[in-house]
């Protein structure tokens, strides 16, 4: 007997969507969680826990630029397999989870890494207090980067065939036994930023085992079947993800500009302060995101189907839902940066000064993030839909708009001016990218009326 948890052809919507997006967006949740209880416990540390709090956010950009390699082939790959079921082509739809796997297992990342950190890590921002820290984080971190991508990666094959609780499972194992692991590692072995990693390793081991097990059970409707490599899908795979790849890809060149900047106009005394603001500031946005992330990413494989198989009103009506539970979702996360920015601070360190600066800076970073929803959803929701082009535009067109405003206000309003870039790309580049999507759509569904899939 199969797992069969939701029917994305036929399912009432409202119940439907939700089924599949929370779940989804709480696997994310937590996920985010452990790694925010990561740098919660690093702060902590005895007499040098800011400068490692500082050297973790330092070390972000290379993890972010890792993550970012599971959205190129995990959400390249997913809604492909779901519009081929869609579809009525079972066959290609197993040729392209095989295809997914096989793309991941050979992204042999770990020894380039090791090769470059120092001077990446010089280049991102790190300074003669933060550097030794972050080279200590790193050099274990690196070696679980197999598992991170194989976990991550191939949970939206799972995800995307509406197995949404299944999804979540691999996620909160990882991040429930990483919890688990920070105190023990860090406090009680003595071993500090080295003992989160080594906590996030062996989690990011538990999660992908956990995807796996799933993926090869004789219960799973699209099974993983080791032999089914097809050459032919990789550059589909490749080109349909590298939207949500370049997203996160960028977010690691944000944060290396973003670290440099407060270095550079901060200064010396100022400078490593600011990286620390930052690293507490971007634990909440990271929380924020990935967890939208999960309710646009959770919906992809409901949009998916019902592209593949010509429903035009399912397509539309899954995008709505979506649209409104992104935006309630970020109304609650912006009120709660409103009114609980400061005790959120405190959380990662135990000086009040830190903690008031912090605090101050969140709420301005985070006061785009409603408009800021509706772009997410435009970006997954066409890329569920096998679109290309405008997702990609979106994208790098906010990222654009932010790297100027990093440039641009520092140099008239002090090294603090960083954190207003985010609000102002997010406002400008959402407006846009839903006037665009409204427009646009109407013309794609009707494509798809006149044609197959295109691939």
């Amino acid at each position: 007997m199969s797992w069969k948890e939701n029917d994305l052809g036929s399912g009432a919507f409202w119940p439907l969507a939700l089924r599949l997006a929370v779940p989804t967006a709480l696997a994310q949740l937590v996920n985010v969680l452990y790694q925010i209880v990561d740098r919660m416990f690093i702060g902590h540390i005895p007499v040098y826990g800011d400068i490692a709090l500082a050297s973790v956010g330092v070390a972000a950009p290379l993890t972010t630029l890792l993550s970012s390699v599971t959205f190129l082939i995990g959400m390249g790959g997913a809604p492909l397999m779901a519009m081929k079921e869609g579809h009525g082509d079972r066959e290609d739809a197993l040729d392209l989870i095989a295809t997914g796997f096989w793309l991941l297992a050979a992204a042999l990342l770990t020894p380039l890494f090791f090769l470059l950190k120092r001077p990446l890590l010089l280049s991102f921002g790190a300074s003669l207090s933060t550097l030794g820290y972050a080279e200590d984080y790193l050099s274990v971190y690196l070696l679980g980067t197999p598992f991170a991508l194989l976990s991550a990666g191939m949970n939206n094959y799972i995800v995307n065939q509406g197995l949404s609780g299944k999804g979540m499972l691999s996620v909160l194992t990882g991040a429930l036994l990483n919890i688990i692991l920070d105190p023990l590692f860090i406090f009680t072995f003595g071993l500090g930023v080295k003992g989160a990693a080594a906590a996030t390793v062996l989690s990011q081991l538990a999660s992908a085992s956990v995807t796996l097990s799933v993926l090869l059970s004789r219960k799973t409707a699209l099974r993983l079947g080791l032999r089914r490599f097809r050459a032919r899908y990789c550059p589909k795979i490749l080109k349909l993800g590298f939207s949500p790849f370049i997203i996160m890809a960028t977010d690691s060149l944000v944060l290396i500009l973003v670290n440099s900047t407060l270095q550079r106009y901060g200064g010396p005394e100022e400078g490593d302060l600011l990286i620390t603001c930052s690293t507490i500031i971007q634990s909440y946005h990271t929380f924020f995101m990935n967890t939208l992330g999960g309710i646009t990413g959770g919906c992809q494989g409901l949009v998916s189907y019902n592209y593949g198989s010509g429903d035009e009103g399912r397509v539309k009506g899954a995008i709505a839902r979506v649209r409104v539970m992104a935006a309630l979702y970020a109304l609650v996360m912006l009120i709660s940066a409103i009114l609980f920015s400061r005790p959120y601070a405190s959380l990662f360190t135990s000086k009040s000064d830190t903690a008031a600066l912090a605090a101050k800076y969140l709420v301005i970073f985070e006061s785009g993030i409603l408009i800021l929803s509706q772009q997410y959803t435009n970006v997954d929701m066409l890329t569920a839909m096998g679109q290309v082009r405008y997702p990609l535009s979106f994208s790098l067109g906010r990222k654009l708009v932010f790297l100027v405003l990093v440039l641009v206000l520092p140099r008239f309003l002090g090294a603090p001016s960083v954190f207003l870039s985010e609000p102002l790309s997010d406002m400008l580049s959402g407006i846009i990218s839903t006037v665009i999507t409204f427009t646009a759509l109407p013309g794609m569904l009707q494509k798809r009326k006149r044609g197959g899939l295109g691939f």
